[in-house]
């Protein structure tokens, strides 16, 4: 019995492995090679689904999002509470994931951000498109937020939900470098005063 025989999928089995083996190693350090044994998938196998290692690295970052968005629905939108309780429930969890990783990066997106922008601009693309889908999530539960009367927030969604996101990639960031998880409670304190907004 062969690895493959528990995927029916071998495209879905190569960005799965690979993007396990990549949160590790980072993009540059891979080679197919690796992915390849460790997926027990031919060479051949790998260039009927992709065209090079660059457009696997474009799919990989596709398939995290979709992913990622899909969990984003289920604590932002379809969990309990309000907006503000869904809003800090996801950081929370940001926070305990990096915490409970600091051995590796948790985040593909922060992991591959700062190494692939100057590589592949295709793979900085994916990047963008995704990292925008995670705000406009952050900027629709601001509204509700709003309209649910548990944020008072003045400007408008996407500047907060962009000011968000990057605290919380910085701090992702500088985090994996100190190993200080400092850093990321002062991200929440943050967050939580952010989100209280201001009064008038």
């Amino acid at each position: 019995m062969t690895r493959m025989t528990h995927f029916g999928d071998t495209r879905e089995h190569l960005l799965a492995t690979g993007e396990n083996i990549i949160l590790g190693k980072g993009y540059a350090a891979v080679g197919l090679s690796e992915i390849l044994g460790t997926a027990g998938v031919p060479k051949g196998s790998f260039y009927h689904y992709f065209p090079s290692k660059e457009a696997f690295g474009v799919q990989m970052l596709e398939r995290y999002f979709d992913n990622y968005d899909a969990r984003l629905a289920e604590l932002l939108v379809q969990a309990e509470g309000s907006a503000r309780d869904r809003l800090l429930g996801y950081f929370q969890r940001w926070m305990h994931r990096h915490c409970e990783c600091s051995s590796h990066m948790s985040c593909l997106a922060v992991k591959l951000a700062g190494e692939v922008s100057d590589l592949s601009e295709p793979m900085r693309e994916a990047l963008s498109r995704g990292m925008d889908r995670v705000m406009r999530r952050i900027a629709d539960a601001l509204r509700e937020g709003a309209a649910d009367g548990s944020i008072r927030t003045a400007g408008a969604p996407e500047n907060m939900a962009r000011s968000l996101y990057s605290l919380w990639i910085g701090a992702s960031l500088l985090f994996k470098v100190q190993h200080d998880p400092a850093i990321l409670d002062g991200a929440l304190e943050r967050t939580a005063e952010l989100l209280a907004g201001r009064t008038e």
